[in-house]
């Protein structure tokens, strides 16, 4: 159970956080956010709030917010279409009844002969089959549209994502990604203050029992200064070098309260991936500073990225298989197995988590945040959009394939839990 709770909790953060971008922005350039939606499919509990309408969904792999303008939304409203219309105090137009209408006996019931729901607002029609004088009816902005019972609010074009400028659009589209480049952040500084931040020297901890370190004599915050004459100036340099030495006898200087002490040892023989390596027996000492923390969490978002920069290209040079990766059953796997490890390796694994669904969405695939930045930035260079059209049916046909993906990488997964 508490695997689940774990999944749960982290599965919704990092989709909350990236949708919440989006959302954000949306609404700070004007836009209308129809929906805020964490999962797909099914809805299992919504709410609306400031017209926009929360729902939870079923299926746990992704989200979305959906704004005014990236679909069709809203039938047209036909010349010679019979329609229903309800008033607001002010005499405008407050819904819009397209069909049932006898399950709307207050509504005026008028013919259509023009409607512009984008920009002038109005709907132009006649009282049915008299064709007397042409009836013209102002529409409130917040109108709603009703078709089978179900309301939509209308969106005049100045709230659609169409309307907005170049850069209040691709901002729109990259607030998601760069939402979970500071979630990491925040995840990294919290695991800073939470156990510490790596030392910027070579000072060891957790020395193993029986390992090459503590027959050696060494300690808790010795900090290994040298190897063989060979000046040492942090962790990483230190593990190196004595993992291209295994077996061999190497000659340490250590510094231990304000003096300096000479240590011999020899490190163990262990092969990694076929490959012999040497170890002592030691980790990182961790330290507790301000600056170090604030610090860390951006430098441990980096090298992050860089990692996963790195991982990304090989699986597209071919050097990685694509039954590598994992959805969310092997995510879910993976959880189960660092919850067992305890609470900061689990912070660990949301952050890093994090950072990777920032990447992957800025990837320029079809129907990803990435793909649809990539469409700003070919009309920029045009001078002009696409065909709206066009890019609807690219976006749609990316999504099917992304979801095909989803399935066979599922699949792999499930494959893999019962070898």
């Amino acid at each position: 159970m508490t695997t689940v709770i774990a999944f749960i909790f982290m599965f919704g953060l990092l989709v909350f956080i990236h949708e919440f971008g989006h959302l954000i922005f949306a609404k700070r350039a004007g836009m209308l956010a129809r929906e805020f939606a964490i999962g797909f499919g099914p809805k299992i509990f919504s709410f609306v709030k400031n017209e926009t309408l929360y729902t939870i969904r079923l299926l746990p792999v992704g989200g979305y917010v959906r704004v005014a303008g990236e679909d069709p939304e809203i039938q047209d409203l036909n010349p010679g279409q019979h329609i229903g219309l309800e008033f607001n105090g002010e005499g405008k137009v407050s819904k819009i009844i397209v069909n049932n209408k006898a399950k709307h006996p207050y509504a005026r019931v008028i013919e259509v002969e023009r409607a512009d729901l984008d920009h002038d607002l109005v709907i132009e029609g006649y009282e049915p089959e008299e064709h007397g004088e042409r009836l013209v009816f102002p529409v409130d902005r917040k109108a709603v549209y009703v078709q089978d019972e179900k309301e939509t609010q209308i969106a005049p074009y100045d709230r659609q994502f169409a309307s907005k400028t170049k850069r209040q659009r691709a901002m729109q589209l990259f607030a998601g990604p760069m939402m979970n480049f500071l979630l990491a952040i925040v995840l990294f500084i919290v695991l800073g203050i939470i156990q510490g931040v790596p030392s910027d020297t070579a000072k060891i901890a957790n020395i193993r029992e029986g390992s090459p370190a503590e027959q050696a004599g060494l300690v808790n915050g010795d900090q290994i200064v040298q190897i063989n004459n060979k000046h040492i100036k942090s962790f990483e340099q230190m593990a190196l070098y004595i993992q291209e030495h295994p077996g061999e006898e190497l000659d340490l200087t250590v510094k231990r309260d304000g003096g300096s002490k000479q240590f011999t040892l020899v490190p163990d023989k262990v092969k990694v991936e076929g490959q012999e390596i040497g170890r002592i027996g030691v980790s990182q000492a961790m330290e507790k500073s301000f600056t170090g923390t604030f610090t860390y969490g951006f430098e441990k978002t980096y090298s992050t990225t860089k990692l996963i920069l790195t991982n990304l290209f090989m699986l597209v040079t071919g050097q990685y298989s694509i039954d590598m990766l994992s959805g969310p059953v092997g995510i879910y796997d993976i959880t189960d197995q660092v919850v067992q490890t305890g609470f900061n390796n689990f912070l660990l694994w949301t952050a890093m988590l994090s950072v990777n669904l920032g990447i992957v969405n800025l990837v320029p695939l079809p129907a990803l945040d990435g793909g649809r930045l990539l469409f700003i930035l070919i009309e920029a260079v045009r001078g002009k959009p696409l065909d709206p059209q066009k890019e609807g049916i690219f976006h749609f046909v990316g999504f099917a394939l992304l979801m095909l993906l989803m399935i066979v990488v599922t699949w792999n997964d499930i494959q893999r839990l019962f070898m």
